[in-house]
């Protein structure tokens, strides 16, 4: 992994820099030292005593192996693999996770992708190749396939889905990553409980222009709101702000393309991908 200018945030991997460059100054060794007795360059040495590097589950068996310390680094690499992959997720995610897995209906405005719930695994991986490595990229798809489950349910929730038409436009991977998507969103429209729309490009509705958000209904609870900004994500339970964010939903349908007129736009797109 390539470092990068400010270091790692994380204390797991704060502690793995630390934890290195204390075996290392007792020692008596310096970063030249270590790295030739290993096969690193001393580069990367100073990268990860000072965490603007992620050291692998391979370099740290090789410290182990050097110091003989008994897997003394590998337990260290465990826990920032194990603190890394509950950051793949916005804060508050996991939560809205467990929510959606018992809601009843669904209703979801998605305003720069397809939702994460309609996505194959190769849009999903074109998606997260750019933020993550391939088997961070590969645990967060495996999340995802969980999710989809509940379309699996006896009685799977009802899903209304406003995607805005930009979404469709916007290159994720390669044309026939594209297509298989438009393939994988048309077999949704033919489910009797998914009711998906297009919201135009060109809509001068201002509650479009707001940013996605989620709405869990419950049978017998109240309903629930769930926004993501800036890796976070929040649930909102007051009943002001979630009557609010229902009437923004029914405006979104109403200023969006008619269901057929939706699957006629997937349906061209899918030709001229």
């Amino acid at each position: 992994m390539a470092a990068q200018r400010d270091p790692h945030d994380g204390p797991a991997v704060r502690a793995f820099g630390i934890a290195l460059q204390k075996m290392r100054e007792t020692a008596g060794l310096s970063k030249v030292d270590i790295a030739a007795a290993t096969g690193y360059t001393p580069q990367f040495m100073g990268q990860i005593e000072t965490a603007k590097n992620m050291p692998s589950q391979t370099f740290a068996q090789d410290l182990d192996t050097y110091f003989k310390t008994e897997g003394l680094f590998l337990e260290l690499w465990k826990l920032i693999k194990g603190t890394h992959r509950l950051r793949m997720a916005p804060l508050g995610f996991s939560k809205y996770v467990d929510l959606e897995r018992t809601a009843d209906s669904i209703r979801m405005y998605e305003t720069h992708l397809i939702s994460a719930l309609f996505q194959t695994d190769e849009y999903a991986r074109a998606v997260l190749g750019s933020s993550m490595s391939r088997e961070a990229a590969d645990e967060a798809i495996a999340k995802g396939t969980e999710r989809k489950a509940i379309f699996a349910r006896r009685n799977p929730p009802h899903i209304f889905l406003v995607v805005d038409e930009r979404a469709l436009l916007r290159e994720v991977g390669s044309p026939e990553v594209v297509q298989a998507q438009f393939a994988h969103l048309l077999e949704f429209t033919e489910r009797p409980e998914v009711s998906l729309q297009v919201m135009p490009q060109d809509t001068r509705y201002c509650g479009a222009f707001s940013g996605s958000f989620t709405i869990l209904g419950f049978d017998g609870d109240p309903d629930m709101v769930y926004i993501e900004s800036a890796e976070m994500g929040a649930l909102i339970d007051r009943p002001a702000a979630v009557a609010k964010c229902s009437m923004r939903f029914d405006l979104l349908r109403g200023h969006a393309y008619s269901i057929a007129e939706s699957r006629a736009i997937i349906e061209r797109a899918l030709k001229t991908s």
